[in-house]
């Protein structure tokens, strides 16, 4: 096998290095190792489970796939190079794309419009041609050749008007189930997927709902072995952390580099919660589904950080004040955006029953491992983290 060693490809070149590679042939020999392709493989999820597929499987050829659209995801680069993952520059809106990595025996589909605000206003295209006609083409990639899926999906696909109804209770500085009482898929152990789903949840939710089911049909009609891992709130190190999408490392930065931030919405007291998983906890289920496809297959898992790992942004404050001993002011916000929600926490209890998984990583440590990232890197950071990049005040919608 060849090493990966190869520069940087921009579209268009991938298919003849992948052919000098001779890695084109689909009979290659299976004692090469496995082919995975990791779409949307420059972002923060995707590159961190690319380098992390490569370091666990050395024999194995890993692949990102990505069309480097979000700003700072070309950081990502240099590191895929370093830890050995080939790049391929594409976009999963292109068949031809995904197909010009060549034959794979895993895709983890990573890629996405990630914010929860994309489509409220100005042109939704990207966002239903990524996050829906981009599942088709990889779903059909993988048919063609046989190869595994693992689906990244999102919490919000569940809908709002139900979330911001349940009956939370304000405790100390956060919102709270109460302890004893339960309804349809929630309970003090947070949100399962028996949750109702009648409702608006946003187009952003909407596309990602719509993939999972598609999912569930390739499995169905085709055979195909995939599985779905719906995720809250994931942080670490390389997360480049907007208002809309990366709250926690957009917190962390704040308190490391400066800039304001608000509490926003639900009265402006920063009360919201979510549950975060540190990224190294996401690759640990990933790894566990791969390594036991058969297990899996067809199968919808709720991941998240869980009740221990949950946090308001008053909380969160705490937490980045006492790791960069800094103190920010932070200003009250009243005005709820239409796709916030209040309170989400995933129930993890059925991925940890059925696998013995659970996340290993607290939130000091997510919080300790970003403020140290930040720090060793604040000079190329520093210019993707301002305020001037990110926008004049953050707000914290959680």
């Amino acid at each position: 096998m060849a090493r990966v060693t190869a520069p940087v490809r921009r579209r268009g070149e991938e298919h003849d290095i992948i052919h000098r590679t001779g890695l084109e042939s689909p009979k290659r020999s299976r004692s090469m190792g496995e082919r995975i392709l990791v779409t949307g493989g420059a972002g923060f999820v995707g590159s961190s489970l690319a380098l992390a597929l490569k370091r666990t499987r050395e024999d194995s050829e890993v692949i990102a796939l990505d069309n480097l659209k979000r700003r700072g995801s070309e950081l990502a680069l240099p590191r895929l190079r370093d830890g050995g993952v080939l790049f391929c520059h594409g976009d999963i809106r292109q068949p031809g794309d995904i197909e010009a990595a060549g034959p794979i025996d895993w895709l983890i589909e990573c890629s996405a419009e990630p914010s929860v605000q994309a489509g409220y206003e100005g042109d939704n295209r990207y966002l239903i041609h990524t996050n829906l006609l981009g599942t088709i083409h990889c779903l059909d990639a993988a048919r063609r050749f046989d190869a595994g899926v693992i689906f990244l999906s999102t919490s919000r696909v569940y809908p709002i008007a139900p979330l911001r109804s349940l009956p939370l209770e304000t405790r100390n500085q956060r919102f709270e189930l109460p302890a004893e009482a339960s309804g349809a898929g929630w309970s003090c152990h947070g949100i399962s997927p028996e949750f109702p789903m009648a409702g608006s949840r946003s187009l952003y939710g909407a596309t990602k709902l719509c993939s999972e089911h598609l999912v569930e049909e390739y499995v169905d009609m085709y055979g195909l072995t995939a599985m779905i891992d719906r995720c809250g709130v994931l942080a670490g190190p390389w997360q480049m952390g907007k208002v809309d999408q990366g709250f926690f490392t957009l917190w962390a930065a704040r308190h490391c580099l400066g800039g304001p931030l608000n509490y926003r919405g639900f009265g402006g007291e920063g009360h919201q919660v979510r549950d975060v998983l540190h990224v190294d906890d996401l690759f640990d289920f990933v790894d566990l589904q791969m390594r036991d496809p058969d297990s899996h297959r067809g199968r919808l898992h709720s991941i998240g950080g869980g009740p221990e790992n949950s946090v308001s942004l008053r909380e969160l404050t705490d937490l980045c004040e006492k790791a960069t001993d800094r103190k920010l002011e932070i200003e009250a916000v009243p005005d709820t955006h239409p796709s916030d929600i209040p309170y989400y926490v995933a129930d993890n209890r059925q991925a940890t029953e059925s696998t013995g998984w659970a996340p290993r990583r607290s939130l000091d440590t997510l919080v300790d491992d970003i403020v140290t990232w930040i720090r060793q890197h604040r000079s190329t950071l520093a210019p993707l983290l301002s305020p001037e990049s990110i926008g004049s005040a953050a707000e914290g919608r959680s």
